[in-house]
């Protein structure tokens, strides 16, 4: 028998993957501002990052759940698990681990897996480690936390465990297993079934045809293995990947982790392609709970709470005889009139409006927005920091203003600019503003100008929010103009 409040065990790890840039969430979701940073859940606070985090105390201890994301995530991921650290009163921050390039999870994986045993693991022991990515719902956290523990004595007799779904309606956009019942494993752990065949997001009628199965499964892209078992599996399948991050200099605590020149020349493939589809020591549990995919639109809508005509409305909306839509307010008051499997997604900057149906198409928008230098699949005129946020308010030819709001005990970098000045206006609260090494205190209604080339800095020393009106003036007016010189959340 499992013992479902099995102890905790100090070599047991999870990692959880944050790198993703969610672009079927647009406009919501932006490069810089993911979905797994952002917060889809009417009923609790917490965005999907702090969701998954949360889940997996339940079974790892809290410190031994890293995080793997891309570099120019990370203040993000650290402002996010800040709750954490008060809560469990860690002393240290938790460890992220940050890619200096976006890649498959392949590279992340291993880069995750190598960094665990080097500096993480017990001597001589070979770790536990859980892989779970960052953008998932799971409502009834104590069946997972089951199925968790089951999974942990496949894992000793060296399997490489997957977590498959029963399929509630044909999803284009997700992986499926084919997978049966198998004695030996069955005699390890019951209910364990032998992986049969991999169908990565087949089309509609396939679909239909897969979830008649009674063996079929989604892959909810959760892995467990042990380190040892990993390293040899991925030196069979994928050897290029496994010996270029194996002879790498992994840095314990400067970013990014591993050097750029190492990480740009791998492959861009998924732990599933490289070596979880060829492995002939992979296996699944069926994991009995609501798990979702929160990877496109339609899916968020699903998982919201509906009305009597099976709408979906968030935010600031009003609306007259519609159907089955879904309607996310963020910025301005949103009417609709007779909508009928209708997604409308407002921000302050962009507006989409889809068929329900064709959310999963969003990327296509999304990847030409790229493809067109369009700034708006990339950022928020909302923009977060590790020391508050900034909104766009207005720019033109040679200046950007903006309003900025500092939290209470926060700073800014001190840093200068090589392109713009700087006007401040005080509109709430009391800045501490250096420039030179003199320092000003300003109260609401006061000014000051910050010159090209000059040093400063500002801060927040007051239990309440700070909020300026800055003036930009320049020839070039973007985040690229800061020279930073020292900075308390490790940014230089």
């Amino acid at each position: 028998m499992i013992n479902e409040k099995k102890e905790k065990n100090n070599n047991i790890f999870a990692l959880i993957l944050a790198g993703g840039s969610g672009s079927r969430l647009w406009p919501l979701s932006r490069e810089m501002y993911p979905k797994q940073l952002q917060n889809f859940n009417q009923d609790e606070n917490e965005t999907l990052f702090q969701n998954t985090f949360k889940r997996l105390t339940l079974n790892v201890n809290d410190k031994n759940i890293l995080t793997i994301t891309n570099i120019k995530h990370q203040n993000g991921i650290k402002s996010q698990l800040e709750p954490f650290k008060q809560k469990y009163c860690r002393e240290n921050d938790y460890k992220i681990i940050t890619e200096p390039i976006s890649k498959n999870t392949a590279c992340s994986c291993t880069l995750g897996v190598k960094y665990i045993c080097k500096f993480l693991s017990l001597k001589n022991q070979d770790p536990v480690i859980f892989v779970t990515a960052s953008d998932t719902s799971i409502k009834n956290i104590k069946s997972f936390a089951t199925t968790f523990n089951k999974a942990l004595e496949l894992v000793e007799s060296g399997y490489i465990v997957m977590f498959g779904t029963k399929p509630k309606k044909p999803d284009e956009g997700v992986g499926y297993i084919k997978a049966k019942n198998n004695k030996q494993l069955s005699q390890i752990v019951e209910g364990a079934k032998k992986v049969v065949e991999f169908i990565e997001k087949p089309n509609i009628d396939l679909c239909e045809d897969l979830i008649k199965s009674k063996t079929c499964f989604v892959n909810s892209g959760m892995y467990m293995f042990k380190a040892s078992t990993f390293e040899d599996e991925m030196k069979k399948y994928s050897n290029d990947i496994f010996e270029a991050i194996k002879n790498a200099t992994i840095n314990e605590n400067n970013s990014p982790n591993i050097e750029y020149n190492v990480y740009e020349k791998l492959p861009n493939i998924s732990i599933d392609y490289a070596l979880i589809e060829k492995s002939k020591k992979t296996t699944m549990l069926e994991l009995k709970c609501d798990w979702m995919d929160l990877g496109s639109w339609e899916a968020i809508y699903e998982n919201s709470k509906k009305d009597e005509n099976n709408n979906c409305f968030l935010g600031n909306v009003i609306d007259i005889n519609s159907k089955d839509s879904f309607v996310y307010a963020t910025s301005k008051l949103v009417t609709t009139i007779g909508l009928n499997n209708t997604c409308i997604v407002e921000t302050e900057d962009a507006l989409l409006v889809c068929d329900k149906s064709k959310s999963n198409e969003v990327k296509k928008i999304y990847e030409k927005l790229k493809d067109i230098n369009d700034e708006t699949h990339k950022i928020h005129k909302t923009v977060y920091r590790p020391w508050g946020y900034y909104s766009v308010l207005q720019e033109g030819d040679g200046f950007l203003t903006k309003c900025i709001c500092v939290n209470p005990k926060a700073k800014l970098s001190l840093q200068y600019h090589h392109h713009r000045s700087e006007h401040w206006v005080i509109l709430e609260g009391n800045a501490l503003v250096v420039k030179d090494d003199i320092e000003y205190n300003l109260t609401p209604g006061e000014s000051i100008d910050i010159k090209i080339k000059e040093t400063h800095s500002l801060q927040n020393q007051t239990d309440k929010p700070l909020k300026i009106l800055e003036v930009q003036k320049g020839d070039i007016l973007d985040e690229n103009d800061i020279v930073r010189l020292s900075d308390i959340y490790g940014r230089v």
